[in-house]
Protein backbone atom coordinates (compact mmCIF):
# COMPACT_ATOMS: atom_id res chain seq x y z
CA UNK A 1 0.00 0.00 0.00
CA UNK A 2 1.42 3.45 -1.08
CA UNK A 3 -0.06 6.84 0.56
CA UNK A 4 -1.78 8.30 -1.99
CA UNK A 5 -0.70 12.09 -3.10
CA UNK A 6 -3.87 13.84 -1.14
CA UNK A 7 -2.56 12.69 1.63
CA UNK A 8 -5.75 10.20 1.83
CA UNK A 9 -4.64 6.37 2.76
CA UNK A 10 -5.33 3.89 -0.35
CA UNK A 11 -3.30 2.28 -3.36
CA UNK A 12 -1.97 4.68 -5.96
CA UNK A 13 -3.67 3.28 -9.54
CA UNK A 14 -1.53 1.20 -11.72
CA UNK A 15 -3.91 1.25 -14.41
CA UNK A 16 -6.80 3.27 -16.00
CA UNK A 17 -9.66 1.82 -18.26
CA UNK A 18 -11.74 4.23 -20.72
CA UNK A 19 -15.24 4.03 -21.75
CA UNK A 20 -15.47 5.47 -25.21
CA UNK A 21 -18.75 6.73 -25.81
CA UNK A 22 -19.49 9.88 -24.24
CA UNK A 23 -16.01 9.74 -22.54
CA UNK A 24 -13.55 10.40 -25.24
CA UNK A 25 -16.14 10.04 -28.26
CA UNK A 26 -19.46 12.11 -28.45
CA UNK A 27 -21.77 10.42 -29.54
CA UNK A 28 -25.45 11.31 -30.57
CA UNK A 29 -27.84 9.10 -32.81
CA UNK A 30 -29.76 11.75 -34.27
CA UNK A 31 -27.59 12.60 -36.93
CA UNK A 32 -26.82 9.90 -38.22
CA UNK A 33 -30.88 8.69 -38.10
CA UNK A 34 -31.47 12.28 -39.65
CA UNK A 35 -29.25 11.84 -42.51
CA UNK A 36 -31.90 9.17 -43.81
CA UNK A 37 -35.01 10.78 -42.41
CA UNK A 38 -34.42 13.69 -41.61
CA UNK A 39 -34.38 15.41 -38.15
CA UNK A 40 -37.94 15.38 -37.22
CA UNK A 41 -38.55 12.44 -37.88
CA UNK A 42 -34.86 10.46 -36.58
CA UNK A 43 -35.80 13.01 -33.26
CA UNK A 44 -39.80 11.03 -33.13
CA UNK A 45 -38.01 7.66 -33.53
CA UNK A 46 -35.39 8.27 -30.80
CA UNK A 47 -38.18 9.84 -28.84
CA UNK A 48 -40.75 7.32 -29.73
CA UNK A 49 -43.08 5.24 -26.82
CA UNK A 50 -43.83 2.68 -28.83
CA UNK A 51 -39.99 2.01 -29.54
CA UNK A 52 -36.84 1.85 -27.24
CA UNK A 53 -33.85 2.77 -29.29
CA UNK A 54 -31.55 2.38 -26.36
CA UNK A 55 -32.26 -0.79 -25.19
CA UNK A 56 -32.80 -2.12 -29.28
CA UNK A 57 -29.32 -1.01 -29.56
CA UNK A 58 -28.00 -2.68 -26.68
CA UNK A 59 -28.77 -6.05 -28.17
CA UNK A 60 -25.99 -4.78 -30.71
CA UNK A 61 -23.65 -3.51 -28.40
CA UNK A 62 -23.69 -7.32 -26.87
CA UNK A 63 -23.22 -9.03 -30.03
CA UNK A 64 -26.50 -9.17 -31.88
CA UNK A 65 -25.53 -8.93 -35.48
CA UNK A 66 -27.56 -5.76 -37.49
CA UNK A 67 -29.11 -6.83 -40.29
CA UNK A 68 -31.24 -9.38 -37.38
CA UNK A 69 -31.93 -6.72 -35.16
CA UNK A 70 -32.86 -4.84 -38.32
CA UNK A 71 -35.23 -7.28 -39.28
CA UNK A 72 -36.79 -7.46 -36.05
CA UNK A 73 -37.56 -4.39 -36.25
CA UNK A 74 -39.59 -4.56 -39.68
CA UNK A 75 -41.58 -7.61 -37.61
CA UNK A 76 -42.24 -5.37 -34.61
CA UNK A 77 -42.54 -2.11 -35.90
CA UNK A 78 -42.31 -1.54 -39.42
CA UNK A 79 -43.07 2.10 -39.30
CA UNK A 80 -39.56 2.69 -37.93
CA UNK A 81 -38.00 0.38 -39.87
CA UNK A 82 -36.49 2.92 -42.01
CA UNK A 83 -35.48 4.42 -39.40
CA UNK A 84 -33.58 2.09 -37.92
CA UNK A 85 -31.90 1.15 -41.12
CA UNK A 86 -30.85 4.91 -41.43
CA UNK A 87 -28.89 4.45 -38.06
CA UNK A 88 -26.42 1.75 -39.45
CA UNK A 89 -26.66 3.35 -42.52
CA UNK A 90 -24.95 6.29 -41.33
CA UNK A 91 -23.34 5.72 -38.53
CA UNK A 92 -20.08 7.65 -39.00
CA UNK A 93 -22.83 10.70 -38.32
CA UNK A 94 -23.29 9.23 -35.11
CA UNK A 95 -19.36 9.98 -33.83
CA UNK A 96 -19.67 13.61 -33.23
CA UNK A 97 -15.99 14.69 -32.29
CA UNK A 98 -13.23 13.56 -29.81
CA UNK A 99 -13.80 14.89 -26.07
CA UNK A 100 -10.29 16.81 -26.37
CA UNK A 101 -9.76 16.81 -22.74
CA UNK A 102 -10.30 13.76 -21.83
CA UNK A 103 -8.09 12.85 -24.69
CA UNK A 104 -5.62 15.05 -23.63
CA UNK A 105 -5.37 13.08 -20.38
CA UNK A 106 -5.32 9.63 -22.26
CA UNK A 107 -1.92 11.05 -24.16
CA UNK A 108 -0.55 12.28 -21.36
CA UNK A 109 -0.89 9.13 -19.53
CA UNK A 110 0.23 7.13 -22.79
CA UNK A 111 3.81 9.15 -22.28
CA UNK A 112 4.05 8.63 -19.11
CA UNK A 113 3.89 4.74 -19.36
CA UNK A 114 0.63 4.10 -17.85
CA UNK A 115 -0.95 1.00 -19.24
CA UNK A 116 -4.22 1.95 -20.69
CA UNK A 117 -7.14 0.16 -21.93
CA UNK A 118 -10.68 1.00 -23.30
CA UNK A 119 -14.12 -1.39 -22.55
CA UNK A 120 -16.31 0.32 -24.75
CA UNK A 121 -19.86 -1.13 -25.49
CA UNK A 122 -20.09 -0.87 -28.82
CA UNK A 123 -21.30 -3.25 -31.50
CA UNK A 124 -18.52 -5.34 -32.94
CA UNK A 125 -19.72 -4.47 -36.93
CA UNK A 126 -19.70 -0.68 -36.47
CA UNK A 127 -16.56 -0.22 -34.03
CA UNK A 128 -14.11 -0.18 -37.32
CA UNK A 129 -15.51 3.14 -38.08
CA UNK A 130 -14.21 4.11 -34.88
CA UNK A 131 -10.67 2.78 -34.98
CA UNK A 132 -10.35 4.22 -38.82
CA UNK A 133 -11.59 7.72 -37.30
CA UNK A 134 -9.96 8.23 -34.43
CA UNK A 135 -6.05 8.20 -34.16
CA UNK A 136 -5.61 8.38 -30.05
CA UNK A 137 -7.29 4.37 -29.83
CA UNK A 138 -3.87 3.02 -30.95
CA UNK A 139 -2.25 4.64 -27.50
CA UNK A 140 -4.59 1.98 -25.70
CA UNK A 141 -3.08 -1.45 -25.00
CA UNK A 142 -6.05 -3.23 -25.38
CA UNK A 143 -9.55 -2.42 -26.29
CA UNK A 144 -12.31 -4.57 -24.76
CA UNK A 145 -15.32 -4.42 -26.91
CA UNK A 146 -18.21 -5.61 -25.92
CA UNK A 147 -19.65 -6.73 -29.40
CA UNK A 148 -17.42 -9.08 -29.93
CA UNK A 149 -17.29 -10.07 -26.62
CA UNK A 150 -20.50 -10.98 -26.60
CA UNK A 151 -21.68 -9.40 -23.94
CA UNK A 152 -21.83 -5.58 -22.82
CA UNK A 153 -21.69 -3.03 -19.37
CA UNK A 154 -23.55 -3.30 -17.18
CA UNK A 155 -23.30 -7.07 -17.01
CA UNK A 156 -20.97 -8.61 -14.75
CA UNK A 157 -19.50 -11.10 -16.75
CA UNK A 158 -18.08 -8.43 -19.25
CA UNK A 159 -15.71 -6.95 -16.03
CA UNK A 160 -14.69 -10.64 -15.58
CA UNK A 161 -13.24 -10.62 -19.16
CA UNK A 162 -12.04 -7.16 -18.96
CA UNK A 163 -9.91 -9.05 -15.62
CA UNK A 164 -8.84 -11.76 -17.90
CA UNK A 165 -7.68 -9.07 -20.22
CA UNK A 166 -5.63 -6.92 -17.91
CA UNK A 167 -3.69 -9.79 -16.54
CA UNK A 168 -3.83 -7.36 -13.02
CA UNK A 169 -6.43 -7.15 -10.46
CA UNK A 170 -9.33 -4.77 -10.90
CA UNK A 171 -8.82 -3.04 -7.75
CA UNK A 172 -5.52 -1.94 -8.64
CA UNK A 173 -6.90 -0.27 -12.04
CA UNK A 174 -9.59 3.06 -12.36
CA UNK A 175 -12.56 2.83 -14.55
CA UNK A 176 -13.85 6.13 -16.32
CA UNK A 177 -17.68 5.69 -17.62
CA UNK A 178 -20.26 7.96 -18.07
CA UNK A 179 -23.08 5.40 -17.43
CA UNK A 180 -24.55 5.61 -13.63
CA UNK A 181 -25.34 1.78 -13.86
CA UNK A 182 -21.43 0.83 -15.76
CA UNK A 183 -19.94 3.13 -12.51
CA UNK A 184 -21.99 0.82 -9.99
CA UNK A 185 -21.11 -3.12 -11.74
CA UNK A 186 -17.52 -1.49 -12.27
CA UNK A 187 -17.40 -0.95 -8.50
CA UNK A 188 -18.92 -4.05 -7.23
CA UNK A 189 -16.44 -5.70 -9.68
CA UNK A 190 -13.73 -4.20 -7.76
CA UNK A 191 -12.78 -1.47 -9.69
CA UNK A 192 -12.08 2.40 -8.30
CA UNK A 193 -14.86 3.83 -10.64
CA UNK A 194 -15.41 6.92 -11.32
CA UNK A 195 -18.64 8.63 -13.31
CA UNK A 196 -17.61 11.06 -15.87
CA UNK A 197 -20.58 14.17 -16.12
CA UNK A 198 -18.63 16.71 -18.11
CA UNK A 199 -16.58 17.76 -15.00
CA UNK A 200 -12.95 18.02 -14.93
CA UNK A 201 -11.59 14.24 -14.79
CA UNK A 202 -7.90 15.22 -14.45
CA UNK A 203 -7.77 16.24 -10.30
CA UNK A 204 -10.25 13.07 -9.91
CA UNK A 205 -7.34 10.90 -11.61
CA UNK A 206 -4.41 13.31 -9.90
CA UNK A 207 -6.32 12.68 -6.57
CA UNK A 208 -5.19 8.55 -7.20
CA UNK A 209 -1.75 9.17 -8.24
CA UNK A 210 -1.95 9.29 -11.25
CA UNK A 211 0.58 11.54 -13.39
CA UNK A 212 -1.61 13.83 -15.30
Amino acid sequence: MTDRPDGLAGSVAEAVVFDLGNVLIRWDPLPAVARGVGEDEAARFLAAEDFDFAAWNHQQDAGREWRAAEDAVAASHPHWHPHALAYRAHFPHSLVGPIEENVAIVRDLHAAGVPLTALTNWSAELFPHALERFDFLALFDDIVVSGAERVAKPDPVVFDRLRERLGRPLARCVFVDDSAANVEAAAAAGLDAIRFTGEPLRPQLRERGLPV
